[in-house]
């Protein structure tokens, strides 16, 4: 839905990174270089980036 600000488990912030990640990985790049370049190091933090599936514009479609 949402990306998370915080990572979880250790609490850095990932937020940031995942418009980059999104654009990079979409263009061909693998996904580990680009969380590498990011300097996203901890796994728990690559968990946040790399699981987020984005469900917003779905979502959106539904009322209440």
């Amino acid at each position: 839905m949402i990306v998370p600000v915080r990572c979880f488990s250790c609490g850095s912030v990932v937020g940031e990174h995942y418009e980059k990640f999104k654009e990079r990985v979409e263009k061909g790049e693998s996904p580990e270089k680009v969380m590498d370049d990011l300097g996203v190091k901890k796994y728990c933090c690559r968990r946040m980036i790399f699981s987020q599936v984005d469900f917003i514009d779905t979502v959106l479609n539904y009322k209440t």
